[in-house]
Parts: structure tokens; C-alpha cells; sequence
């Protein structure tokens, strides 16, 4: 299947609309879509004890994960103050780190900022990173 970035896009503003961000105000939405076309929901969840906060890109995962997709294609995100899309929201490391847990170098990260959308791969947004090859 070709990926259908504006499709990706919508779907993650969706995601984005069930935010729960009280504190910042900050709504992210995530859509990711695995290897067998398998598709996953995830935004981000604020706590007031901040550290317990998650992002949309990790709750995205997490659910892919729990019901066994392993591999994946690519992820949009969507994110910006209150109701706004203003600017492209990219993955913080954490995200970028969790990511490189489940894909290679060539899985895209679809970012839309209210007029264009842009893609990366995770090997452009995070070339050196640590993973499984690196406990061998």
C-alpha cells in the first residue's frame, strides 16, 4: 500500500481532538500505520505529576505493540496550542529513541503544520541512535 500522507494527517488531527492536556494546552495526535496496513491511534495524556505525562508518538506504539505489531511503515503527528496547527511538531528524543526500538532508518514521520506537510525519515531525525545492535 502507498502511504496517503494527507489521509495520515487528518487521521491524526482525530487523534488529536481526544488529547488530555489540562496543563500545557500543548494537544499532540499521532496515527501510525504498521507493516500490514494495521493502523493505531495515540495522543498525548499530561499528568499533573508531570514525568507521568505521555506522548501521542508512545501511546501510538504502545497500543500497536500490545496487540503484537512489531513493524512499522510510518507515523503522523500533529500537534499546537488549543485547537491551533501552527507549526510542524516533531518527536522528542524520547519518542525518536522509543521509535528506533520497532523501526529502521527508513520509517517515515509525517509532520503537518496547518498549510504543507513534511516528511522525514527516522534516520534523518535521529542518525546515531541506540538500539539492540548496539548490545550485541
Amino acid at each position: 500500500m502507498d502511504i496517503n500522507y494527507t489521509e495520515l494527517v487528518q487521521l491524526a488531527q482525530l487523534s488529536r481532538a481526544r488529547a488530555y492536556a489540562p496543563y500545557s494546552k500543548f494537544k499532540v495526535g499521532a496515527y501510525l500505520i504498521d507493516t500490514n496496513d494495521e493502523c493505531f491511534y495515540g495522543c498525548n495524556i499530561e499528568n499533573a505529576s508531570y514525568s507521568a505525562t505521555i506522548c501521542a508518538e508512545r501511546t501510538a506504539f504502545m497500543q500497536a505493540v500490545a496487540v503484537g505489531a512489531r513493524k512499522f511503515k510510518a507515523i503522523a503527528i500533529v500537534g499546537g496550542l488549543g485547537d491551533e496547527i501552527t507549526d510542524f511538531c516533531y518527536p522528542c528524543g524520547v519518542c525518536l529513541q522509543f521509535m528506533s526500538e520497532f523501526c529502521d532508518e527508513n520509517f517515515e514521520i509525517v509532520l503537518y503544520n496547518g498549510k504543507e506537510i513534511k516528511v522525514h525519515t527516522l534516520g534523518e531525525l535521529m542518525p546515531f541512535r541506540f538500539n539492540k545492535e548496539n548490545l550485541k
